[in-house]
């Protein structure tokens, strides 16, 4: 029997993004799938422009964030992988899930399946590396939207509350340092990602540093943390965060970033 997949939208007055978003996820190719809607009680009636399907499901209840309510979602998935994708963001192309399956079957067991993202914002492509290491679990994780998580990680543990911008961060360096799951790259573009997402707010970035230094804290050891910091520092972080943000330069530098992570 083939892998079953549990697409995860979470929204809360969403307006005409959440049908252009599940539209692009009817239109997969592989069609073992469902999608969980969960909906924050959303006033605008946006769930009305919705597409009949069998394979949809909506959740509507009150929830205190988008973490919660994707921590309500996951207890309603019965698919074998769960994957989140945001209002606004869409499957690369109508053969994502197809490939994706055929990864997962060639290489078992690993827990996490992680791909490359189009940023819109700065359309670019944003590649990931090849193998997740303690320093890529310090500064560059792949984003949710490049994320097929194996659906028992999640029924053991959801996301943590505590964390109001770095809950899917730190449930990831869970699965990575806890769990010990070695994420597999399947080297395929899984999503257009929007951008300009919560954490991506200038008003939230404080409050995102400190959610990253508590959890690189909680997880990484005092020698791995004072390598991936003076490692940051030497290869001009500031420098190449800010080439990775600009349309200008974005699509240079990744291009660049990709050419790198292929090689080794």
């Amino acid at each position: 029997m083939s892998l079953k997949f549990s697409i995860v939208t979470v929204c809360y007055n969403p307006g005409e993004k959440l049908a252009e978003t599940i539209k692009t996820a009817l239109q997969q190719e592989y069609d073992n799938f469902e999608i969980i809607i969960k909906d924050g009680m959303s006033g605008d009636n946006s769930l009305e422009s919705l597409p009949v399907d069998d394979r949809i499901k909506v959740l509507r209840s009150p929830d205190k964030g988008i973490y919660d309510a994707m921590n309500q979602a996951v207890e309603h998935i019965t698919g074998d992988f769960v994957y989140f994708l945001n209002c606004g963001d869409s499957f690369y192309d109508s053969a994502v899930l197809k490939k994706v399956a055929t990864c997962i079957e060639e290489n078992p067991g690993a827990g996490i399946y992680y791909g490359d993202t189009y940023k819109e914002s700065t359309a670019s492509e944003v590649p990931m590396p090849g193998k997740i290491t303690a320093f890529t679990c310090y500064r560059n994780i792949p984003c949710h939207q490049a994320c097929f998580y194996a659906a028992e990680l999640f029924k053991e543990r959801g996301y943590d509350l505590n964390y109001k911008i770095r809950a899917d961060y730190e449930h990831f360096l869970w699965c990575f340092f806890k769990k010990n799951v070695q994420p597999v790259h399947t080297g395929l573009l899984i999503a257009n990602y929007e951008g300009g997402g919560f954490s991506e707010t200038k008003e939230n970035q404080k409050q995102d540093r400190k959610e990253h230094q508590q959890i690189v804290k909680k997880y990484m050891k005092k020698s791995q943390l004072f390598l991936a910091k003076s490692y940051m520092v030497v290869t001009l972080m500031p420098l190449r965060r800010w080439l990775g943000n600009s349309r200008h330069f974005s699509k240079f530098y990744n291009g660049l970033k990709k050419c790198i992570y292929r090689k080794r």
